[in-house]
């Protein structure tokens, strides 16, 4: 078994930095929102941060877990979750921004709802 409460202490970070992310793209509808001004910019940077906490979280997740918590949930791809990270930090400069772009239109709300229901069982 697992610590339960520092699971739920990382999910409750990756949810709101998710959650964080979403408020940050709400006026993002193209990807030129991001790369046609340097607010823009600003904003694909601070999102690009969050993305990198919450892979390093669930990637820190995981170690809490033994690895177990995440297969019971393989609707969200967290390998890929976890993957983002790392191209992110160490590939910069090479970042796709419409990959990015892709991720918070259509993979976040997914991945909100996924910790939501991982929070209410892990407290149940």
């Amino acid at each position: 078994m697992y610590d339960k409460e520092l699971a739920c202490h990382i999910l409750e970070q990756v949810l709101q930095s998710s959650q964080t992310i979403m408020a940050r793209f709400e006026p993002v509808h193209s990807v030129a929102d991001f790369t046609q001004s340097a607010g823009g910019m600003e904003k694909f940077d601070s999102i690009c941060m969050l993305l990198i906490t919450i892979g390093e979280s669930l990637k820190n997740l995981d170690k809490v877990t033994r690895g177990e918590l995440l297969l019971n949930y393989p609707e969200i791809e967290w390998k890929k979750v976890k993957g983002l990270r790392g191209i992110i930090s160490h590939q910069y400069f090479d970042v796709n921004v419409e990959g990015i772009f892709d991720v918070c239109d259509e993979k976040l709300t997914p991945l909100i709802s996924v910790v939501k229901a991982m929070l209410t069982d892990i407290r149940s």
